[in-house]
């Protein structure tokens, strides 16, 4: 168990270009956080040591790149008039930031802010947004780019109804890069997460959805249409990676959500909490995965048939011809970023294996929220030992994790420098921890990982009990848990979402102010761009007009009147009245 040491107040680069020479000018930045998160303590493996690298980015962060002169790149989360991308540097070797430089800002970068990548490939620093991806020619010797930025990769699709449409990026050997384009829906059902509602079939998104493209890596503005299709069958993949041991590309991948509420004459929802599995997957040309016909079931090692194509948990006849993962974690733990070490700075126990940072799930209600951790998979003979490993744990502070909000850090993003130094980044607040081993790598071993087998048996890893971990109050109204079964997946318990992803419910004028709009926004759905107390989302919100006037009725009145709202309630006869006038 390692203590951190808050960080110090780094100074902030005034960079200036003149006759060719880069000027420096030191000025001072103040990062705030309080006391409780000063003394977060992480825990780590015997051996290691983690100190806050910097204690928070405003437009917090997702995904880290080292360039080979130890500046550190971190991509934002959301883009300021500052940039969307910052750069950090220790030069006094000490594990925390001495400068930070904020940068592109250019107003062509498309998209809302979703990074999904950031990795250096001979000589750039290639990232990404929602619907694109870019690239800067850095300098040596210096923390910002010298080159314009550049565009590699566009994805030139409608995106009003796309769901996962993150861009995670992979370099081979042989110049190429791999990007992948997700599913547009979380199992090709139409309209969207409709109960009891079959998918298509066969699936049409899958032509130029839910697999992997594979582009040359620099050739400027690349359509899809100019990239060949790597792989296919996949949900959603926010981690990828190369991995040179074995020359072949690996992906961490978000399985399907919703068993329970969209089934529920075939989950409960214990299992919709645990299942499907986020799989790894070993990708060669031309795999198929299976999605959207089949999942991952890691409690029975096998792909079964998804309930949209008539499975019920155990049927799986149409699954076979599909690759399987090489390793199945718990469902909904949010894999976001994938990283193979191939470093010497650690224990040689370390070496060709995966890192992966657990970002945590937000829909296992009534059960704890799980994940929000750092893995390892020890890799031998060139294949995963089968088992996973806590590297770094303790970033939620709270245990059980109820709501997504209640985790007070959660990891997102993993790279390492070539000192061997580990950054991983948080999404909440945008802390940065850098993380060396000072231990005698000679003597590691078994004893040194002991204390971390123990984290396994918290509440946010653990499998919960089916019983005894059911966070449900029995005492609850009618629209309360009609709440808990069609809303909270998304909207949490209590109210608040989940940042940059589900609106919040609380003290909103989306819930407490017109009653119309709410009505026709949960009757028909809504998608696009919309902004919530400040902050701006783009995700989708399914239809619930198979829901009887009752029952939205008692939901909307539920939400209106609970959080801190005090709104007044909707009647059934309201919803009879807007829903007749979309039919008329």
């Amino acid at each position: 168990m390692i203590k951190l040491i808050p960080n110090k107040r780094p100074k902030i680069f005034k960079v200036f270009v003149k006759w060719g020479l880069l000027i420096i000018t030191l000025g001072a930045i103040h990062c705030t956080s309080d006391t409780k998160d000063k003394n977060l303590i992480l825990f780590l493996p015997e051996g290691f040591e983690a100190k806050v690298f910097i204690d928070s980015i405003a437009e917090t962060t997702r995904h880290i790149a080292v360039a080979p002169n130890g500046t550190v790149f971190t991509k934002f989360k959301k883009t300021s008039k500052e940039g969307s991308i910052a750069s950090l540097r220790d030069f006094d070797g000490d594990g925390v930031a001495d400068s930070i430089i904020k940068f592109a800002n250019d107003t062509t970068i498309k998209g809302y802010g979703y990074a999904t990548a950031s990795r250096i490939y001979k000589g750039y620093l290639y990232f990404s947004s929602e619907l694109a991806v870019y690239r800067y020619k850095l300098d040596s010797l210096s923390m910002l780019p010298i080159g314009p930025l550049e565009t590699v990769v566009i994805d030139d699709h409608p995106h009003g109804m796309h769901e996962h449409i993150g861009k995670p990026l992979a370099f081979d050997n042989e110049g190429n890069m791999y990007v992948p384009f997700g599913a547009p829906s979380n199992a090709c059902q139409e309209p969207k997460r409709t109960p009891l509602q079959p998918g298509l079939d066969p699936c049409p998104q899958l032509e130029n959805h839910g697999g992997i493209w594979r582009f040359k890596a620099e050739v400027l503005n690349q359509t899809q249409e100019e990239g060949e299709k790597y792989a296919t069958g996949i949900r959603s993949i926010v981690g990828l990676d190369w991995n040179s041991e074995d020359n072949t590309l690996y992906a961490v991948v978000h399985g399907r959500d919703d068993l329970f509420r969209l089934w529920p004459d075939r989950y409960n929802p214990w299992q919709s909490a645990v299942l499907p599995s986020e799989e790894f997957l070993r990708i060669k040309m031309g795999d198929n995965f299976g999605w959207p016909y089949c999942y991952y079931d890691q409690l029975q090692e096998k792909r079964v048939t998804s309930p949209e194509y008539g499975g019920n948990g155990t049927e799986d006849s149409r699954c076979s011809e599909f690759t399987k993962p090489i390793m199945g974690f718990p469902g909904h733990w949010a894999p976001n970023d994938l990283v193979f070490y191939k470093g010497d700075a650690f224990p040689d126990h370390y070496k060709n294996g995966a890192f992966i940072a657990f970002h945590g799930s937000t829909n296992r209600a009534p059960y704890p929220q799980s994940g929000y951790f750092v893995g390892f998979i020890p890799f031998e003979n060139g294949k995963p030992t089968g088992t996973f490993e806590v590297f770094a744990d303790g970033f939620a502070q709270v245990d059980p994790i109820v709501n997504v909000s209640d985790a007070v850090f959660r990891p997102m993003g993993i790279a390492f420098s070539p000192n061997g130094t580990m950054y991983i980044g948080d999404s909440k607040k945008g802390r940065i921890w850098s993380i060396k081993f000072t231990g005698d790598k000679s003597s590691f071993g078994s004893q040194n990982l002991m204390n971390m087998e123990g984290r396994k048996m918290e509440a946010h890893i653990r499998y919960p009990d089916p019983v005894k971990d059911n966070l449900r109050e029995e005492s609850l109204s009618e629209g309360g848990r009609l709440y808990d079964t069609y809303c909270a997946a998304c909207h949490q318990k209590n109210g608040k979402g989940a940042s940059g992803r589900f609106p919040p419910l609380n003290q909103t004028d989306w819930v407490t102010g017109d009653k119309e709009r709410l009505i026709r926004l949960t009757l028909l759905g809504l998608q696009g761009p919309i902004e919530v107390n400040g902050e701006p989302y783009n995700s989708i919100m399914p239809q619930h007009g198979f829901l009887k006037d009752s029952e939205l009725a008692s939901i909307l009145s539920y939400i209106r009147t609970e959080f801190g709202n005090e709104a007044s309630t909707i009647t059934p006869e309201e919803i009879i009245t807007v829903r007749n006038s979309l039919i008329n």
